[in-house]
């Protein structure tokens, strides 16, 4: 497994960064996550509270997320799941836009080609097979951007994910998989689903795996370069396994505490990724208090900042269910359009 920061079994007295990296981007990486876990940790909140319809939490998964999509270049593409929200923020989506999807008042909440960012996949596992075509049309233009396909490890029992592996590998398609590995695929756990770790399964259809510590953000923000570096050089798509752990529930409306044991979370909770990177920036003299208590008041105004704008977001436009189902008109949905319409104005006014 691909290892950069010790875990909690392993303590070191290093006093220097890893090779390759400086103060400035390790800490960037440290405020990334710590933003992303304020994210996920008001809109669990908010959806308590009702403002959100569901929400999908991701703790324990930041340093996966957030270190695979910091080596992205701006004109890559990724494919998210519902979970990625890490990957959302360093796309740049703001986070308003992206409660959006969550709060039912927009299909999607942002603009794909603007950030880079398809909509969130609910479908497990079907957006797979649109990023190898993206990957393959990319080169049909000349281009040599690359495609980041993310999923969990639920998506690598669906049949798409693994005809996206047949046709990357066949086609040398510039895709890099991500499979963050957080242990349940709802409450089902990865055992049931694999006899080998899941990175092996990738030397069966032709593309490289690696097991990355998905902990471990500097690991896994190395290991993504590597695997652009090559998708680039024309030599094909990596799956690349980020071994992480859910902390929270699937959704806002389940319990783990019926399917996983409390040791085994109390386990994983010692190798919480942003614990883990504080510890190194502690150790070399990175982590000031100045620079700690910064990141901790950026996390509060932001948070009071995204309850506000949460509330705030505007009911959509009717026509907006129409407006991107066809890039031309189409007299089906002028049809539908007008068949709405028409039943929305038989409604009478209720008296003022």
């Amino acid at each position: 497994m691909v290892r950069l920061l010790e875990t909690e079994r392993s303590p070191s007295t290093a006093r220097e960064l890893p090779a390759g990296f400086d103060t400035d981007e390790v800490r960037a990486l440290y405020r990334d996550m710590a933003m992303v876990r304020r994210l996920d940790t008001e809109a669990l909140a908010l959806a308590r509270q009702g403002e959100l319809a569901v929400w999908t939490p991701l703790r324990g998964q930041e340093a996966a997320q957030v270190g695979s999509a910091r080596a992205l270049r701006p004109d890559d593409m990724a494919f998210p799941t519902y979970r990625d929200h890490g990957v959302a923020w360093c796309r740049g989506v703001p986070p308003a836009e992206l409660l959006a999807h969550f709060r039912g008042v927009a299909h999607s909440g942002w603009d794909p080609g603007k950030y880079r960012l398809q909509p969130y996949s609910v479908v497990v596992g079907s957006h797979a097979l649109h990023a190898v075509g993206h990957a393959m049309g990319a080169v049909l233009q000349g281009s040599d951007d690359v495609a980041v396909a993310y999923v969990g490890d639920g998506a690598m029992s669906q049949g798409e994910v693994n005809e996206a592996f047949v046709w990357a590998a066949s086609r040398k398609a510039p895709v890099v998989f991500v499979c963050q590995n957080n242990q349940w695929a709802i409450s089902e756990p990865v055992e049931r689903q694999s006899l080998v770790p899941l990175a092996d399964r990738a030397g069966g259809f032709g593309l490289p795996g690696v097991r990355v510590d998905g902990n471990d953000v500097l690991a896994c923000l190395s290991a993504t370069r590597a695997a652009l570096r090559r998708a680039r050089a024309g030599h094909g798509p990596t799956l690349i396994e980020a071994y992480t752990y859910r902390m929270g529930p699937h959704t806002s409306s389940d319990d783990p505490r019926r399917y996983r044991s409390a040791a085994d979370e109390a386990a994983w909770l010692r190798r919480d990724p942003l614990d883990r990177l504080e510890a190194l920036l502690r150790r070399t003299d990175s982590g000031t208090p100045e620079f700690l208590e910064s990141v901790e008041r950026d996390c509060e105004a932001f948070a009071r900042v995204l309850r506000r704008e949460c509330r705030a977001l505007p009911e959509p436009a009717v026509d907006e269910i129409w407006a991107h189902t066809y890039a031309d008109p189409h007299p089906h949905a002028e049809d539908e359009r007008a068949w709405f319409t028409e039943y929305l104005d038989s409604f009478e006014e209720e008296p003022t």
